[in-house]
């Protein structure tokens, strides 16, 4: 009976389409363009070339804004996982009054507003100096993936037993070393999970990048948004493109680090 095709179950499925399809159709536009030959949008494409890849690739200035945004994320992704892994450890593992404050805290980025968050962000770093800094970029993108990397730690904390640190501080380990040496190993492919959305996050950022961009250092996406406006070509797309693979590959990557996580995961029933 639950395979069968009902008229409501047929009316969800063709929403369900129509939303991926509304969802996807600017995609399948916008793809084809980054081959097109003139050197203006136009769909359908005309030609077919790679020479605005060789146009991205050979330009310094999308060259330096591409390192600068891979730098930003590289160390976004550091300081998300370790600092997210540290307090939903002591979110799950403690017992204090506050832990759900706290809680709603971390994962309070996903409900506000990007553009809300960027203004105070900017008027917050305006009055400290940050804005515009390597470390204003880090410590704005490491707010909005902190969710991301709490959640996926937590999914795999749940399921460690607890006991196994108890059994290993009964031996004379410290609480961190049977952190370090008996839970960590089997949390770490979801850590590594958290750290790749880390990364996608902050390298394709553009709202809060945005507010915090300086005059020289630029973040890809702040360069797009300039490009946008000022000199709209076929390179966009291309970058688009580029984008559009490094997140494929991001998501095949956490997606073959939870299919680990889950086979090596222990419940805790079996403890």
């Amino acid at each position: 009976m639950s395979g069968k095709l009902t008229p409501g179950r047929l009316m969800l499925m063709a929403y369900v389409y129509l939303v991926l399809i509304f969802v996807l159709a600017p995609i399948v536009v916008i793809l084809p363009m980054a081959f097109s030959e003139p050197d203006y949008l136009t769909f359908p494409p005309e030609g077919f070339t790679f020479k605005w890849f060789g146009a991205f690739f050979g330009n310094a200035r999308w060259m330096d804004a591409s390192v600068f945004s891979l730098k930003i994320a590289v160390l976004t992704s550091v300081v998300t996982v370790v600092v997210g892994t540290m307090a939903t450890y002591a979110l799950m593992r403690g017992a204090g009054r506050l832990g759900t404050l706290f809680q709603g805290l971390l994962i309070a980025p996903i409900v506000v507003p990007h553009i809300a968050l960027a203004v105070a962000l900017y008027l917050f770093f305006r009055q400290t100096g940050l804005s515009g800094t390597v470390s204003g970029y880090v410590m704005a993108h490491a707010i909005i993936a902190m969710p991301f990397v709490v959640f996926t730690v937590a999914a795999a904390l749940s399921s460690v037993d607890a006991t196994l640190e108890d059994a290993a501080m009964s031996c004379g380990a410290s609480r961190f070393d049977a952190f370090r040496l008996v839970t960590l190993p089997l949390i770490l492919p979801n850590v590594l999970s958290g750290a790749l959305f880390a990364f996608i996050l902050s390298f394709d950022e553009p709202v809060i990048s945005f507010f915090l961009a300086g005059i020289r250092d630029k973040t890809l996406p702040r360069m797009m948004f300039d490009n946008i406006e000022q000199n709209l070509t076929p390179v966009i797309p291309a970058i688009a493109v580029l984008l559009t693979g490094v997140s494929i590959l991001v998501l095949v990557c956490a997606a073959v680090l939870r299919r680990m996580a889950q086979s090596r995961s222990i419940p805790a029933e079996e403890g």
